[in-house]
């Protein structure tokens, strides 16, 4: 099994184009997903998050905006959370491997910055322009300018990623991105 993380700041594109290789028939484990499971009514992270961060609770469920108003007021608190989180996503994620599937995609991303780079045998980055990746964001409506540069200085620059990666996925157009899927797809399943 080849093991492809693929990985991308925030507003690169990253979701759509894990999409990309589910269309192709490539089986793709979500962090940000399993997070939201996690953090949904009766998900496992709920009560440590509780006694941890109370004000974060909301319907009994965690509340990333929520979450995201404490980091940015303590940043410290960012490393409870990981504490708590973390674990259960890392059991989550292996249980997914445990499969037969000849290619699958880990869309973590948080890649770098947790380590996980080690777990994956090549890396997949999606990138685009930084007043693309600013404007997607800010569109979306959930989070406000500061706490959008909030995340970003807590992530490792794009260019970094891009520098370490295996392939570059440019997401600036639907057709640019699925073409390099296609293409990375191919190549590791051996089909080029």
């Amino acid at each position: 099994m080849i093991v492809l993380g693929l990985t991308g700041s925030i507003g690169m594109g990253k979701s759509t184009t894990a999409q990309m290789f589910r269309d192709l028939g490539v089986p793709v484990w979500d962090a940000d997903a399993t997070v939201h499971r996690l953090y949904a009514p009766g998900g496992a992270a709920v009560g440590p998050m509780a006694e941890a961060f109370p004000a974060a609770i909301r319907d009994g469920a965690v509340d990333r905006a929520a979450l995201r108003a404490i980091i940015t007021r303590d940043p410290q608190a960012l490393r409870r959370i990981e504490a708590i989180v973390h674990p259960r996503v890392a059991a989550d994620r292996a249980a997914f491997l445990e499969t037969d599937a000849p290619l699958v995609v880990l869309d973590i991303p948080l890649l770098f910055e947790t380590g996980a780079e080690g777990q994956v045998d090549r890396i997949a980055v999606v990138s685009a322009p930084a007043d693309l990746q600013r404007a997607r964001v800010l569109e979306r409506g959930t989070m406000s300018e500061a706490e959008l540069d909030a995340i970003l200085a807590r992530q490792v620059p794009d260019a970094d990623k891009r520098a370490r990666a295996d392939y570059i996925i440019p997401t600036t157009d639907l057709e640019t991105a699925r073409a390099a899927v296609a293409a990375i797809v191919g190549e590791l399943r051996g089909e080029t």
